[in-house]
């Protein structure tokens, strides 16, 4: 309710849009332990499949796969800041209103 718990949410709003960024720019640093290790293990299995003469294409889906679903989990968690700082401000008005119509005048 109070302004700081407002900037708090801002605040993590705006560091999960710049990681939500980076995962569409195919970065690694924003995804979960567990992402990386399944990125990584993609990785060697296409290293390991062209070493033998295969393509890369079942590694290449599974990469683009974990990406997507690293950005459906972001713009999820996106959305449920943005509510919470929607109802923290539509609290701190209606507090505010009961305030102002509670006075003397």
């Amino acid at each position: 309710m109070s302004k700081s718990d407002i900037r708090r949410l801002d605040k993590a709003i705006q560091n999960a849009e710049r990681k939500l960024q980076a995962v569409r720019n195919q970065e690694m640093w924003p995804l979960e332990g567990h992402e990386r290790r399944a990125i990584l293990r993609a990785v060697a299995g296409g290293a390991y499949s062209l070493h033998r003469g295969n393509g890369t294409a079942r590694a290449d889906s599974k990469i683009d796969n974990l990406f997507g679903s690293a950005e459906t989990r972001l713009i999820t968690e996106i959305a449920a800041f943005k509510a919470e700082r929607q109802r923290l401000v539509t609290e701190a008005a209606q507090d505010k209103a009961a305030k102002k119509s509670s006075g003397w005048w």
